[in-house]
């Protein structure tokens, strides 16, 4: 990457990762002080899929990032990167639990040949993913755009 070109990123909200730590953190509260067998175990439960939940929120920064180049995508334990030619991007829109949900859709080849289809929400981006999939519109080259 060209230390001059234009790059953007996106990830989950500080606060919304501190959030997620500190519920984790009180549901451990709760499972160690808590004195029925059964209850134990859901908090138990709970502040597993928490501790996983802000571990990928920490870990996984920044989750979407694009320069001239193309598209990187963050998870946990892997970087993949997508040159221009080889992504497709965009926002799918249904309703969910009475509103309108979106999610942008990042959809790249891999060298392999291997087509790969990642989706994020508002969580994963920290902003709407209509915004975002217009800011990767304006980044993506001219003669790439559909």
């Amino acid at each position: 990457m060209d230390r001059d070109s234009p790059r953007t990123a996106w990830s989950p909200r500080p606060v919304v990762v501190v959030l997620g730590w500190v519920f984790a953190a009180a549901a451990l509260a709760w499972t160690l002080l808590g004195s029925a067998p059964a209850g134990r175990l859901l908090t138990g439960v709970a502040t597993v899929a928490l501790v996983l939940l802000a571990s990928h929120g920490s870990a996984a920064r920044p989750r979407l990032a694009a320069d001239d180049t193309g598209v990187t995508v963050r998870q946990l334990t892997t970087r993949r990167h997508w040159p221009w030619r080889s992504v497709k991007i965009s926002v799918t829109r249904f309703r969910r639990f009475g509103r309108q949900v979106a999610l942008l859709e990042v959809d790249g080849d891999d060298d392999d040949g291997v087509e790969r289809l990642v989706v994020l929400g508002w969580l994963d981006l920290g902003a709407e993913p209509h915004e975002v999939y217009q800011a990767l519109r304006r980044l993506r080259p001219h003669d790439l755009r559909p």
